[in-house]
């Protein structure tokens, strides 16, 4: 039994404590949809370096642990249940950003003359 005790302690001796510190190696990119800015009900995904990451409905917003680095996000009218969903022909450039370690990066969607587009945001707290 004292064995055992003994390993167990010589095994929290090896492994690293968990810090805040180790969050700061990732960069958190918040995009939402909260304002009325696109009139459309369609759900639109949000591409990370052209993969499908996530999804966002009206007045909602999605966020993502990445590493520091650049990115290129792009956004897309996916299809769906509601009538008129079905994409078309799209504007297919995506907007590149260079994230910092332990930085907050927020960016709400809005309509630009070549479709959905990125605005940043304040982070409002």
């Amino acid at each position: 039994m004292i064995r055992a005790a003994l390993g167990l302690v010589g095994l929290l001796a090896v492994v690293p404590a968990a810090s805040a510190e180790g969050n700061s190696d990732y960069s958190v990119l918040i995009i939402s949809r909260e304002r009325l800015e696109v009139a459309t009900s369609c759900e639109i995904g949000v591409y990370l370096n052209d993969q499908l990451s996530g999804r966002v409905f009206q007045e909602q917003s999605t966020s993502f642990n990445l590493p520091p680095g650049p990115v290129d996000v792009r956004l897309r009218l996916l299809p769906g249940q509601a009538p008129g969903c079905l994409p078309g022909v799209e504007d297919q450039r995506s907007t590149r950003l260079n994230l910092q370690a332990g930085q907050i990066n927020k960016y709400r969607i809005a309509m630009g003359q070549n479709g959905l587009v990125l605005k940043r945001a304040s982070l409002g707290y």
